[in-house]
C-alpha cells in the first residue's frame, strides 16, 4: 500500500517493496491579476500596518496620571475585599464557637435585630462584643468599597477636568446614594 507523505514522497508501507519515489512539481506562470491582487495586498497591508502603529502609540500609552489612579484602584478593591472578607471570617468563626452547637429553629422567622438596620447601630453592636455586628461590619465594609471607588473616580475625573467622566460617574453616584438612603426613607 502506498501513501503521499507532506513532502509529496510516496512512500510503501508494506514490508515488501522499499523503493521510494520523489516527484517535483513546478508552478507554471502566474496569471497577471493573482500578481496584482497580491501586489495590491501588500501595499494594503503596509499601509494598515502603519495605521495601526500609529494609533496603538496613540491609544496604548497611559499618562501618569492614569497609570496612579489605575493602581490606587485596584489596590482598593485587592485590600478592601480581603480586609472585609477577614472581618466576616473573624466574625463568623467567633459566631460559631459560641452559637456553633446550638439547634437550628427553622419553625419561625427570626429577622435582623434592630440594631444591625443602620450603619451607626452595626458599629455600636461591634463595640459592645456582639459577634454578628462584627460580620455585619464586615459585610458593610464590602459594600462601602465600590462606592469608595466610585467617589475616589469622581474626584479624580474632577481633578483632570475630564467632564464627561464627572457626568457619568456623579450619575452612578447619585443612583448608588439614592439606593442606600432610600433603604430609611
Amino acid at each position: 500500500m502506498y501513501k503521499l507523505n507532506s513532502g509529496f514522497r510516496w512512500t510503501c508501507t508494506t514490508q515488501i517493496e522499499r523503493e521510494i519515489g520523489a516527484f517535483t512539481f513546478e508552478l507554471e506562470e502566474r496569471d497577471c491579476d493573482i500578481q496584482e491582487l497580491e501586489k495590491h495586498h501588500l501595499h494594503h497591508a503596509a499601509n494598515v500596518n502603519h495605521d495601526d502603529e500609529n494609533f496603538s502609540h496613540q491609544k496604548l500609552t497611559k499618562s501618569a496620571n492614569e497609570k496612579q489612579l489605575e493602581y490606587l484602584l485596584s489596590n482598593l478593591l485587592k485590600y478592601g475585599v480581603l480586609i472585609a472578607s477577614s472581618i466576616v471570617l473573624f466574625g463568623g468563626i467567633l459566631y460559631l464557637i459560641h452559637h456553633g452547637s446550638e439547634p437550628a429553629e427553622y419553625q419561625v422567622f427570626i429577622g435582623t435585630p434592630s440594631e444591625f438596620h443602620s450603619p451607626i447601630g452595626v458599629v455600636n453592636a461591634v463595640f459592645a462584643g456582639s459577634r454578628r455586628g462584627i460580620i455585619q461590619l464586615g459585610l458593610l465594609i464590602l459594600i462601602a468599597i465600590p462606592i469608595l471607588r466610585v467617589i475616589i473616580s469622581f474626584c479624580t475625573f474632577l481633578l483632570q477636568r475630564n467632564f464627561i467622566y464627572v457626568v457619568i460617574t456623579s450619575l452612578v453616584l447619585a443612583s448608588l446614594t439614592y439606593s442606600l438612603l432610600g433603604a430609611y426613607y
